[in-house]
C-alpha cells in the first residue's frame, strides 16, 4: 500500500484552515475559488501539485514513520473538492450564506484533522464497511 508521510497532509489542511479562515473573516469569496483550484491540483497531481505541501511542508517536521494511505489521502482531498466546488457554486449564483456554510464545513473537518480526529477518515471507513455488506448480501 502506497502511503503519505503525515507532515505533507497536515501542511495541507493548514493551507485549507487559513484560507477559509481567511475568506470568512475578510469575507473574499473568491479565496475559496482559489482554494478548490490549489485542491484540485493536488488530486489531479499528487503532493507535487499542491502549493500548500511545496510552500508549508517545512513546518511539520518529516517523520516517516507517521503516514497515511495514499487512498485515504485522495479520499479526503476529494471530500475538500466537493464541498469547496459547492462553496463555489454557491457564492457563484448569489448564495453566500450557503457557500460559507460549506466552507465552514471543511474549515471544522481539517481543524478537527489537525487536532488528530479526521472526519473524512471516519466517512472513509463508513463507506467500506457498507461496500462490504453489500457484498456479502449478494454473496
Amino acid at each position: 500500500m502506497r502511503e503519505v508521510p503525515l507532515s505533507l497532509v497536515k501542511a495541507n489542511q493548514t493551507g485549507i484552515v487559513v484560507f477559509v479562515l481567511l475568506a470568512i473573516v475578510f469575507q473574499w469569496p473568491w479565496l475559496v475559488a482559489i482554494l478548490w483550484a490549489i485542491q484540485v491540483l493536488g488530486l489531479a497531481g499528487g503532493a507535487k501539485w499542491n502549493l500548500f505541501i511545496k510552500v508549508l511542508k517545512r513546518l511539520f517536521p518529516e517523520n516517516r514513520t507517521e503516514t497515511q494511505a495514499l487512498e485515504l489521502t485522495k479520499f479526503n482531498n476529494a471530500l475538500a473538492v466537493l464541498f469547496l466546488s459547492t462553496s463555489s457554486l454557491a457564492f457563484a449564483v448569489g448564495w453566500s450564506l450557503v457557500g460559507y456554510l460549506f466552507a465552514v464545513g471543511l474549515l471544522l473537518a481539517a481543524g478537527a484533522a489537525l487536532l488528530g480526529y479526521c472526519v473524512g477518515c471516519t466517512i472513509y471507513f463508513q463507506y467500506k464497511q457498507f461496500v462490504s455488506r453489500q457484498r456479502m448480501k449478494r454473496g
